[in-house]
């Protein structure tokens, strides 16, 4: 609870990646994946209730395991490859009414850190903002991007932009991470997003920003961990 708002946090996991099987039960640095999420979850000063939303029977073993609460299995239908993120959320709103905000934490952010939890809630809520999300600084600037045509000619991505400026001289630009996204359950409802103009950033180090979306940023947030550098 943060000033005497009630707080709901979410973790959403299904079953049914891709490009890498199991990939929310996948082991790292010894224990499954979305353990990572739910013990730093769990040291939240300010979360009421921390619950998995989940079709995948194998998932929701592990999360409870790991004293992950799991109320109801995620519908089928809400658990598909186009089904939007948002969609989830809502329907963990509608079988779970009572709520003032909603902390939405995916398990693929394993190297956020319970500050990063708490900082992202106390932004949203001390800022009175309907909504915040995580963000990183990105490591390549759009600033020296192309596009091509169908002549495979570059063109820059933004006109007026040049590869002689210095980086240091780049507008700073940040990236969705992922790993915490806080917003007030009634303006949710309204918006359906968590991204408008209204939405507070919550920047955090890139080290702290890993998103394992494939078998290679497993292994490299394994060799992160293993090393102590995360």
């Amino acid at each position: 609870m943060f000033d005497n708002k009630k707080i709901l946090a979410v973790i959403p996991a299904r079953g049914g990646s891709k490009g890498l099987p199991d990939k929310n039960i996948s082991m790292l640095a010894g224990k499954p994946l979305i353990a990572w999420t739910v013990e730093e979850a769990k040291k939240s000063k300010y979360i009421d209730r921390l619950i998995l939303s989940s079709e995948n029977s194998k998932i929701i073993k592990v999360a409870k395991q790991f004293g992950c609460e799991v109320p109801f299995v995620r519908p089928a239908e809400l658990a598909q490859d186009e089904t939007p993120g948002i969609e989830v959320v809502l329907h963990v709103l509608a079988s779970l009414p009572g709520y003032d905000y909603v902390v939405v934490l995916q398990p693929t952010s394993p190297l956020r850190k319970v500050t990063d939890i708490d900082g992202g809630i106390e932004a949203c809520l001390s800022q009175c903002a309907s909504a915040c999300v995580s963000l990183t600084a990105s490591s390549k600037s759009p600033y020296w991007m192309y596009s091509l045509d169908e002549g495979k000619r570059m063109k820059l991505l933004f006109e007026g932009s040049s590869q002689s400026i210095r980086r240091q001289d780049l507008p700073k630009v940040y990236v969705l991470n992922g790993a915490v996204s806080c917003a007030k359950v009634t303006w949710l409802l309204e918006k359906k997003s968590f991204l408008t103009k209204e939405t507070l950033a919550y920047v955090m180090p890139k080290e702290r920003s890993v998103d394992i979306d494939s078998r290679l940023d497993l292994l490299l947030c394994d060799l992160l961990l293993s090393k102590g550098a995360a």
